[in-house]
């Protein structure tokens, strides 16, 4: 389908946007059943609190944050499910409370284990029945399935019910669905989740591919990390609804400190060694893991603590693991 968004345009532009969910309190006793009728209560909830952001044309972010932090209801108010309480959307130059059919032609979602698939049919009908609701040209619709059935490896369940796919299967046919009518923007939600590691880095590489071939903007839902860093640009975290961090991930790791880890090999047995400025995290059969601060011991500095260590017979420097890096954060706003 041609492309409605101009190219200076953003991909999405958030203004603001607060959303408020009403929650009635109830305890179920006799007594305030009775209270509740005459003198209904009710809480207000804020899901999200005055977020701004831009996402541009052709980007690949991660949105997360904790359980409930308000990761899904924003990509429902981006997809035009539920409408902010206060502030401005656009999607595609687009409001997607008001003009949500004509969004929906240009974007595509997925939420977790959710399908459109047909249950009881095989995979190729609900292709099939796509293309005729949404009016799919005929070429659009060929190109497009040629290219999911090749890239996510189609050919040998396109003729099997739905009901009989695996998680893994099930998951490249929903992204395969979503990706028929051409989509400019896709929103993903936990698009890996429960899949195993073969599964998991077809359906990393495919998102990748289509984002730098296509210039599809990718916006993505994760609690898995590791899977974020190796999809995205770009990572966003919200903390109690708030916008939390922007940035890329190299910069997330710094806000907790530039902390790298470092793995020496020493004899079996050899204790672990106490170098300055290092911090002991496991040892295990001559294999030592420590972690410490680039901003704090320089990398030559480093090097230069090792070289007095004769027993040292291997190292290996890495950054650390994302994981460790927000859930650290995450402990860190909670405390907060």
């Amino acid at each position: 389908m041609k492309p409605m968004v101009l190219q200076d345009t953003p991909a999405l532009a958030i203004d603001n946007i607060t959303k408020e969910y009403c929650q009635w309190q109830r305890s179920g006793t006799a007594r305030d059943i009775i209270k509740n009728l005459l003198h209904p209560e009710k809480r207000v909830v804020t899901a999200l609190d005055h977020i701004s952001l831009q996402v541009k044309k052709g980007e690949f972010v991660a949105y997360a944050g904790a359980n409930g932090a308000g990761k899904s209801t924003t990509i429902k108010i981006l997809s035009g499910i539920l409408m902010p309480t206060e502030g401005t959307v656009s999607v595609l130059g687009l409001n997607p409370a008001k003009d949500r059919i004509k969004l929906m032609s240009h974007i595509g979602v997925l939420f977790g284990q959710r399908t459109e698939l047909w249950w009881d049919h095989p995979v190729i009908s609900s292709f099939q029945w796509k293309k005729e609701v949404w009016n799919i040209p005929d070429s659009v619709y060929k190109k497009n399935l040629e290219m999911v059935t090749e890239l996510l490896d189609l050919s040998d369940i396109l003729k099997t019910f739905t009901r009989e796919l695996s998680l893994g299967q099930r998951m490249r046919a929903d992204i395969a669905m979503l990706l028929l009518h051409s989509p400019e923007l896709i929103f993903l939600d936990e698009p890996t989740l429960g899949l195993d590691v073969l599964a998991k880095q077809q359906m990393i590489r495919f998102l990748k591919k289509i984002n730098l071939e296509n210039k599809t903007t990718v916006v993505v839902t994760s609690h898995d990390m590791d899977d974020l860093e190796e999809m995205a640009q770009r990572i966003i975290l919200i903390n109690k609804g708030k916008l939390a961090f922007d940035g890329d991930f190299d910069e997330l790791r710094n806000v907790m400190g530039g902390f790298y880890r470092i793995v020496l090999t020493t004899a079996k047995e050899e204790t672990p060694l106490s170098i300055p400025g290092m911090r002991l995290l496991k040892t295990e059969s001559g294999v030592h893991e420590y972690e410490f601060d680039r901003n704090v011991l320089e990398i030559h500095k480093v090097m230069g603590l090792l070289s007095e260590f004769p027993q040292i017979l291997d190292m290996e420097i890495k950054k650390a693991p994302i994981e460790d890096v927000v859930a650290n954060l995450y402990l860190s706003w909670r405390e907060n």
